[in-house]
């Protein structure tokens, strides 16, 4: 089984977890979970900050692949 490393796990979890209102927000339904997310331009920040979170995640997946190849 392949170990991932924790901080890829909790920030692609996180990135997950602020795409989901950004989503509602841009497909028009989020006045439902806020009045904020009313505004499509706050789901669009919702959005590039669930992408940053996951491309912040990525860095740690590539570093311990590059270990796992250079120890093989």
């Amino acid at each position: 089984m392949r170990r991932y490393p924790l901080s890829f796990l909790i920030l692609t979890a996180l990135g997950a977890l602020c795409a989901i209102p950004g989503l509602l927000s841009l497909a028009g339904f989020g006045s439902a979970i806020h009045p904020v997310l009313d505004d499509p331009m706050a789901g669009l920040a919702f959005v590039v900050s669930a992408v940053a979170l996951i491309g912040s995640g990525a860095f740690p997946l590539v570093i311990e692949k590059l270990k796992e190849n250079e120890n093989a």
